[in-house]
């Protein structure tokens, strides 16, 4: 898959890509608002555009890791170097949290 993922970035180019991720990055952030209002709000009248978000949100996600997998591709970063940094991060936020006063 590798060589699919640096085929597409290759052919469109970075900066084109980098539009295009900032763009699903939204559409992500869309599916996911449509989903919280749907499950805080009770509705009379089922709304037919908020059906179905959580497989909304799982095609978005794909979406937005399509690219990232391109850039991870594209710069040549190993998923063991992300996950370091994720590892990282996560333990970082649940210091904070840990932290926090009630």
């Amino acid at each position: 898959m590798k060589e699919d993922l640096l085929k597409i970035i290759k052919h469109y180019g970075v900066n084109a890509q980098q539009r295009r991720f900032a763009e699903e990055v939204f559409e992500l952030q869309e599916a996911i608002t449509q989903h919280e209002l749907k499950e805080s709000v009770s509705y009379e009248i089922p709304l037919t555009e908020l059906t179905d978000t959580k497989e909304h949100i799982a095609e978005e996600i794909a979406d937005v890791m399509v690219l990232l997998n391109q850039f991870k591709a594209y710069y040549n970063i190993p998923n063991e170097t992300v996950l370091v940094f994720m590892r990282g991060k996560v333990n970082r936020q649940l210091e904070r949290i840990k932290n926090e006063v009630i």
